[in-house]
C-alpha cells in the first residue's frame, strides 16, 4: 500500500480503522510500524477501535474540495467472519473499496514481500511508531452530520424507542454519542467487547459469525423485539445492517426496497438512479420503475457504486449482502463504502415519519408488485469447477425457456457497467438466476427469486443446477 501511494503521488494522511477481532490489534500495530516507517503521515482514533463507514467519511470530508494531499485509508477487518479470522482493505482517496485492479496489484506486491521474507520491508517498533501518529476525532464529526443523511429530528421527536445491539462490533463507542447528540430513546442491548465473541448465538452451521443478516446470529436480539419499537445490529465493521421489526428480522432485500422506496419519495432527487448488484432483488427494480427511475445494475461489490456516489448519479446504492449507502438530503455524497448506522436510522426515519414499521412499507410494496421468494443455495467447488463456472457464457445456455417462461437476457456482463460479472445470470418475466463462484471460499453460489411461487422457484434453482453441472462436467 505503501509503495502504491507512492506510484500514484499520494501523499495526504491516511486513516487507519480496525474492528473488534483478536487479529485486529497485532494487524494494526504492524501497519502503524509500516506506515510510519515508510514516511506516511497516520491518523489512528483515540478510541481505538473504528468502524469501516467512519474511515470513509473521514477520507471524503478530508478530501472535499482539495487537488493535492488527498488522503486514503485501512481498515482492518474480517468483516463479519468468525472469530479466528483477519482481513485488511485499502481505500483509495475516492474513499471507497478499492477496485479489482489495485487489489490484485497490492496482493502480487505483497506476496513477493512474502518470498524475500519481508527483507525489504522498512519497519519502526511500535513504541517510537506511536510518538509519530497523530489522533484523529472519528467519532464526532461523523455524528454530528448524521442530520445531513437521516431525518434525526424526525427521530427524536417521534418517540421511538430503539433497542441497538452492536455485536461486540467497532461502532461501540458511537451509539452513545448518536443517542446524546440527537436526543434518541435509544438501548445499547449488549455493551460487551469480546474477541471470542462468545456472547454471539451460533450460526446456521454452529459456527460464530457476527452476520447481522442471519436470523440465527441474530436471534438474541430478535428475541428482544418486543421491548422495542425498532431493534438494529451491524456487524464487526458496521458496514453491513440488521433490522429487526414486527417481532422479526427483516431480509436484507426487503430493507433495501423499503429503502429505496422511502428515499425516492422522501429526497429532493431528481434523476438520480438506483444501483444494485446483480444478484439483489428484482423489487429494487420494480420500484425504481414506479418512481421513473433508472436502475444501474453492477456485479457484486460495493467499489463499482464509487463512481455513482461521488458523481451524484446514483442515489443510493445496495447488495443483497445486507450492504448499502446514499447520498445526503441534499445530494451530496456521504460515504463511498457501505454504512450500517445510517441504514439503521433510516429504517428508524421511516418510522418516524410514515408512522408505520419497515415490515409494513414493505408489505404494501408486495402488495402492489408482487411478493418475491429469493434464496441463495451454496455448495462445494474445487478450483477447476470454480474457474468452468466462472467462463461461463450465453452460448452455454441453449434453452428458449427458463422454468416455463421465454428467457429475457442471458448476462456475463452487468448492464450498468459492462464488467464482467464473474459468472452467468439468466432472466424471465418472472424470474431470474444467478451462478457464479466464490472469490474467498472452496463453494460455488446459486442465487435465484421468483415472483411466481415456490414451485417456479425451484424450477429455477434445478435449471441453474443442471447449467452449473454441465460446466463441471466439461471442466
Amino acid at each position: 500500500m505503501c509503495d502504491h501511494r507512492k506510484a500514484q503521488g499520494i501523499d495526504g494522511p491516511l486513516f487507519v480503522g480496525q474492528d473488534t477481532h483478536a487479529l485486529s490489534t497485532p494487524a494494526w500495530i504492524s501497519v502503524v510500524e509500516v506506515l510510519v516507517a515508510n514516511g506516511v503521515d497516520v491518523r489512528i482514533a483515540a478510541t481505538k477501535y473504528t468502524p469501516t463507514p467512519a474511515v470513509s467519511f473521514a477520507i471524503l470530508e478530508h478530501n472535499r474540495d482539495r487537488e493535492r494531499g488527498l488522503a486514503d485509508g485501512i481498515v482492518i477487518t474480517p468483516s463479519h467472519n468468525p472469530p479466528a479470522d483477519g482481513g485488511i482493505k485499502y481505500d483509495p482517496p475516492h474513499g471507497g473499496p478499492a477496485g479489482g485492479e489495485l487489489t490484485a496489484d497490492i496482493e502480487k506486491r505483497a506476496n513477493e514481500y512474502l518470498a524475500g521474507k519481508l527483507d525489504q520491508v522498512f519497519r519502526v517498533p511500535i513504541a517510537r511508531a506511536r510518538l509519530a501518529v497523530t489522533q484523529h476525532d472519528f467519532i464526532t464529526p461523523y455524528v454530528e452530520a448524521l442530520g445531513e443523511v437521516v431525518d434525526m429530528e424526525a427521530i427524536a421527536s417521534s418517540g421511538l424507542k430503539l433497542g441497538v445491539d452492536p455485536m461486540g462490533g467497532a461502532g461501540i463507542g458511537y451509539w452513545a454519542p448518536i443517542a446524546d447528540r440527537w436526543g434518541i430513546d435509544l438501548t445499547i442491548l449488549n455493551p460487551v467487547v469480546d474477541p471470542t465473541f462468545r456472547f454471539m448465538t451460533l450460526d446456521h452451521d454452529g459456527v460464530i459469525r457476527m452476520d447481522c443478516s442471519s436470523p440465527y446470529a441474530m436471534a438474541s436480539l430478535v428475541a428482544r423485539a418486543g421491548d422495542f419499537d425498532l431493534c438494529v445490529g451491524n456487524d464487526t465493521d458496521y458496514d453491513r445492517h440488521g433490522i429487526v421489526a414486527d417481532g422479526g428480522l427483516m431480509a436484507p432485500n426487503d430493507v433495501l426496497s423499503v429503502a429505496v422506496d422511502h428515499l425516492l419519495r422522501s429526497r429532493d432527487w431528481p434523476g438520480k438512479a438506483v444501483g444494485k448488484t446483480v444478484v439483489t432483488s428484482g423489487m429494487l427494480d420494480r420500484v425504481a420503475k414506479d418512481h421513473g427511475r433508472e436502475v444501474v445494475e453492477t456485479p457484486v461489490g460495493f467499489k463499482h457504486f464509487v463512481d455513482g456516489l461521488l458523481s451524484r448519479s446514483i442515489g443510493f446504492g445496495g447488495e443483497e449482502s445486507a450492504g448499502a449507502s446514499f447520498l445526503r438530503r441534499d445530494g451530496r455524497a456521504w460515504t463511498t463504502d457501505k454504512d450500517g448506522f445510517v441504514m439503521d436510522l433510516l429504517m428508524a426515519e421511516v418510522m418516524a415519519t410514515t408512522g408505520k414499521s419497515p415490515v409494513a412499507i414493505y408489505d404494501g410494496l408486495a402488495e402492489r408488485f408482487g411478493r418475491p421468494i429469493y434464496r441463495r443455495v451454496d455448495a462445494p467447488a474445487t478450483p477447476e469447477q470454480k474457474a468452468a463456472l466462472k467462463k461461463l457464457g450465453p452460448s452455454d445456455v441453449t434453452a428458449e425457456e427458463l422454468a416455463g417462461e421465454a428467457i429475457e437476457a442471458v448476462l456475463t456482463e452487468a448492464p450498468g457497467n459492462g464488467v464482467p460479472i464473474g459468472g452467468l445470470k439468466v432472466t424471465a418475466k418472472s424470474g431470474w438466476f444467478a451462478a457464479r463462484p466464490s472469490g474467498t471460499e472452496a463453494i460455488y453460489k446459486i442465487y435465484a427469486e421468483s415472483f411466481a411461487g415456490e414451485a417456479h422457484l425451484s424450477a429455477l434453482l434445478d435449471e441453474a443446477r443442471s447449467i452449473v453441472q454441465a460446466a463441471f462436467d466439461g471442466a
